[in-house]
């Protein structure tokens, strides 16, 4: 799977579930390292979102991790708790909004 497979993919568990995004005001920056990683970004305002390669201007969340970890964060073979005590997993700015997003693809 790639990014852009993977991206599609959480688009469809948004639009499956929208009432997970109704109160939702945050703004995302992921920043990938390793074979097939980039900066992508995730917008959410109020049950609008949008999600997409590259940068968005000030992220309130900005998380920093390896993309092989990406992926097993979001396939669930890796704890973002675990992930972010061992380090693999780099949160900068608001901590409760990382909180907000682990529920969100939970």
């Amino acid at each position: 799977m790639t990014i852009a497979e993977l991206l599609e993919k959480l688009k469809a568990q948004i639009a499956a579930n929208p009432a997970k995004i109704a109160n939702l005001k945050a703004t995302y920056q992921f920043e990938l390292t390793g074979e097939g990683g980039g900066i992508y970004h995730a917008v959410f305002d109020n049950g609008q979102y949008k999600i997409g390669e590259g940068p968005v201007e000030n992220p309130g969340c900005t998380i920093t991790m390896a993309t092989s970890d990406f992926f097993a964060l979001m396939e669930r073979k890796l704890n973002p708790m675990a992930a972010f005590m061992s380090g693999k997993l780099k949160i900068r700015g608001d901590m409760g909004q990382a909180m907000k997003l682990h529920q969100l693809f939970s």
